[in-house]
C-alpha cells in the first residue's frame, strides 16, 4: 500500500483577502508559516519517502518547512501549479463580478479570460500522476499543492469526474490522506486540521 499525504500550501495575504492567486508567487504569511510548522510538528513521527511540490513559493516553503526534519529534498513540479486565474489574478469575487459581469466561474471547456480551463489544469496534473505510480510497496509520499490542484488531483485519482471538484473542500494547511491498493484508491482522510485548532488560544 502506499499511502499519500496530501497538504495544501499554508495561509497567503491573498488567503485572507479571498483573492485569486492562481500563478502568482505570493509568499506564506505569518499565519502561513505558523500553519505549516504546525504541520511539521503533527507529521513529524511519519515516515515519508518522497515528497512533491508546487514550485510555486507558497507552496514550496511550506514543503519545505514540514520536511525539514525529514531530511528529505523536495522535488519541485510545474504540474501542482494552481489553475491559472489570468486577467482576474488578484481580484476578489466581488472586483471580478464588476469587471467581468459575464464570467460565470470556472468551466471545464472555457478558458478564464488570459488563464486556463479546468480541463487544462487536469491535463497537467495527469502529467503529474506517473510520477505517484512510480512509487510501490509500503512507501509514503507528501505531495504539497493548492486547493484547486490537490482536488482536481483526488478527483482524477478517484476516478470520479473531475466536474465534481467544487465538491470537495480543502483548507489552507490542512492533511488529506488517500491510500492506494493494486485495485484501488481509498480516501481515508479529507481536509483534516486538527493540528491547527489551538491557533489563537493562550
Amino acid at each position: 500500500m502506499v499511502k499519500l499525504l496530501l497538504v495544501r500550501h499554508g495561509e497567503t495575504e491573498w488567503n485572507k483577502t479571498g483573492r485569486y492567486q492562481g500563478r502568482s508567487d505570493v509568499e506564506l504569511s505569518a499565519i502561513g508559516l505558523w500553519q505549516a510548522e504546525r504541520l511539521r510538528d503533527r507529521l513529524a513521527g511519519q515516515r515519508i519517502d518522497a515528497v512533491y511540490s508546487s514550485d510555486l513559493k507558497r507552496a514550496l516553503h511550506t514543503a519545505q518547512i514540514i520536511t525539514s526534519q525529514h531530511n528529505l529534498a523536495v522535488m519541485p513540479c510545474k504540474e501542482l501549479r494552481e489553475i491559472d486565474f489570468g486577467e482576474l489574478e488578484g481580484m476578489t469575487y466581488d472586483e471580478i463580478q464588476l469587471h467581468y459581469p459575464n464570467w460565470s466561474g470556472i468551466s471545464s471547456d472555457v478558458s478564464i479570460p488570459g488563464g486556463e480551463s479546468l480541463s487544462q489544469l487536469a491535463f497537467r496534473i495527469e502529467l503529474f500522476v506517473p510520477r505517484l505510480a512510480e512509487h510501490s510497496g509500503d512507501k509514503t509520499v507528501l505531495v504539497v499543492a493548492h486547493g484547486g490542484a490537490l482536488r482536481v488531483l483526488v478527483c482524477i485519482l478517484l476516478g470520479i469526474g473531475i466536474e465534481h471538484w467544487l465538491q470537495i473542500r480543502l483548507d489552507c494547511a490542512s492533511l488529506t490522506i488517500m491510500e492506494g491498493y493494486p485495485d484501488r484508491v481509498v480516501l481515508s482522510l479529507l481536509n483534516d486540521a486538527c493540528h491547527l485548532e489551538d491557533y489563537g488560544l493562550e
